[in-house]
């Protein structure tokens, strides 16, 4: 059995600061990611830039490091006072340079299987890989085919983690084989699990009490870049066009120009490009909902590309399930089709431009959220409350996205903290979750879900356990 000081489940925002910090603390640790690459939502679902979060943060010892490894590899820019705008195509190659120059064991396409629990304990945890092989046609002779998945072990050896016998057809007029298989599991054993998979998966395995508040949620985004637009001349037509610098600042850097721009269909707010969606919207090229939300920002080391935070898409219920998030990308997908085609015509610098990138998964704002050790309230962000151990300290506004017009809130605040005792489960002695799924009532996770206070979580938490290993 492979023994570490911390396994950690999820390698995205917060799972790759946890890791890091772990690591550079001299600790043993195991980073288990679903996919091919780290950074979750900042590279799988282009969620960039990081927003800023207050001049008083902690815990910000990754996200100073990342930086640094960003500016220095060509993927980021500091934009009126802003250090996270991120490439999120170099961040992936730069989080994986991070993690494992300080000895952080990185297993990819690699999924929980099961826990073994004991008492308030887990015991230890078994990985899959998450591909299968097939053999895809019958033949007219028996023989047997075994197909193979596996890990690296500890001396970075492909260990196998389930072998499939796929037993092929001697009948002519069977298309398929008949695939009988068992999975081999390997067990990993830690001292501490940390859940950092953004929906509480583990959590959900090891049947840990969760907040219940199902009747209320925020829309999910999907996420694109388009390329082949010309920025220079954008910037200079939306200099003209919206004289609001806070919603539309265009800023030459390093030679280059950088802006972003914003619109929704609320109508407490005056904006420039209000007459363009309503024109977009009679001439039949967007639907009504397509512009119920709409931003875009340049991209360091991308020249001529732009990230867009939309569509935003209201599911028909109030759990991701999977039949909801497959018809949200469905949704999404056409969506994106309608919106690029609305920049081409209306947008100054669009005419050439086309789908570049399109998000891996969706943006979810709200998630499943375990019920810790202490739950942050609204109340909590509202007063500034200040506890004992705090691991993040933010001024990030209370940010509530909604599906309806002028319901949407964007709540400011001074600073307030976030306690050690949110993503300490209450039900698991050595399980802590790190992100959106923080113990936190709905209007408190709105402000605390955004990706610096997520570093912020990961780093804190390590530093408190390696203080008790």
């Amino acid at each position: 059995m492979k023994s570490y000081d911390i396994v950690i489940i999820g390698g995205g925002t917060a799972g790759c600061a946890a890791a890091y910090i772990a690591g550079k603390l001299g600790l043993k640790v195991l980073i288990i990611e679903q996919n091919s690459h780290l950074g979750g939502t900042m590279t799988s679902g282009l969620v960039v830039p990081v927003m800023k979060s207050g001049e008083n943060q902690i815990n910000t010892d990754f996200y100073n490091d990342l930086i640094n490894a960003m500016s220095n590899a060509g993927g980021q820019i500091t934009f009126q006072g802003n250090p996270g705008w991120f490439n999120p195509q170099i961040l992936k190659i730069i989080l994986e340079k991070m993690l494992t120059e300080v000895g952080v064991d990185i297993i990819y396409n690699s999924c929980v299987a099961d826990i073994n629990m004991k008492s308030r304990q887990i015991e230890s945890l078994n990985i899959i890989y998450n591909s299968r092989i097939y053999s895809s046609a019958c033949t007219c002779t028996s023989t047997s085919n075994f197909s193979y998945k596996g890990v690296l072990d500890e001396n970075k050896n492909y260990k196998i983690l389930s072998v499939y016998d796929d037993t092929l057809c001697t009948d002519n007029t069977k298309k398929y084989n008949s695939i009988k298989y068992k999975i081999l599991s390997v067990p990993i054993n830690s001292k501490y699990y940390i859940d950092a998979t953004g929906n509480s998966e583990i959590c959900k395995k090891c049947n840990c009490e969760f907040l219940d508040e199902k009747n209320i949620t925020q829309p999910v985004s999907l996420r694109f870049v388009m390329s082949g637009v010309d920025v220079d001349q954008f910037g200079s037509w939306l200099l003209e066009y919206d004289d609001n610098r806070e919603v539309s600042p265009v800023v030459n850097i390093g030679g280059i120009t950088h802006l972003s721009t914003a619109y929704t269909w609320d109508t407490d707010k005056h904006w420039a490009l209000a007459p363009l969606f309503d024109k977009a919207v009679e001439e039949n090229v967007l639907k009504d909902s397509d512009r119920n939300y709409f931003q875009v920002f340049t991209i360091p080391g991308m020249p001529g590309s732009v990230a867009f935070n939309c569509p935003r898409i209201m599911l028909d219920n109030n759990e991701l399930s999977f039949e909801s998030a497959s018809k949200a990308l469905e949704e999404g997908h056409r969506a994106i089709l309608r919106i690029s085609k609305f920049c081409n015509i209306y947008l100054k610098g669009f005419k050439n431009a086309y789908i570049s990138d399109i998000a891996d998964m969706l943006g979810v704002r709200v998630s499943n959220r375990i019920r810790g050790r202490y739950v942050l309230t609204k109340d909590d962000i509202l007063s500034g409350r200040k506890f004992k151990n705090p691991v993040v300290i933010s001024n990030y506004p209370i940010d509530v996205h909604s599906g309806n017009k002028n319901q949407s809130k964007l709540e400011k605040v001074s600073d307030y903290q976030i306690p050690l005792e949110c993503l300490a489960s209450a039900d698991i002695d050595n399980l802590f979750v790190v992100g959106r799924s923080l113990s936190a009532e709905f209007e408190a996770q709105a402000a605390a879900r955004v990706q610096a206070s997520c570093f912020s979580m990961g780093e804190g938490l390590v530093k408190y356990l390696a203080n008790n290993l």
